[in-house]
């Protein structure tokens, strides 16, 4: 019998566990953070990479207008 309170107490301190790890949101935080930063990341490469295209287009004009 001793056995099975020793299981019962066991398995008390893994819901407890459990019950206080599914609260706590730190973890969530970090993880928003970084799909955040990630989303940023893309537009930044997105936009630059726009930018760049429009750029060489530009410089190929003029230079097509130097020739």
């Amino acid at each position: 019998m001793a056995e099975f309170s020793g299981y019962v107490l066991a398995m008390r301190q893994l819901a407890t566990l459990l019950v206080t790890f599914s609260r706590d949101e730190r973890g969530a935080t970090a993880i928003e953070y970084g799909f955040i930063a990630a989303l940023m990341s893309a537009a930044t490469i997105a936009i630059i990479r726009q930018i760049g295209l429009n750029v060489s287009d530009l410089t190929g004009g003029v230079m097509g207008g130097l020739k």
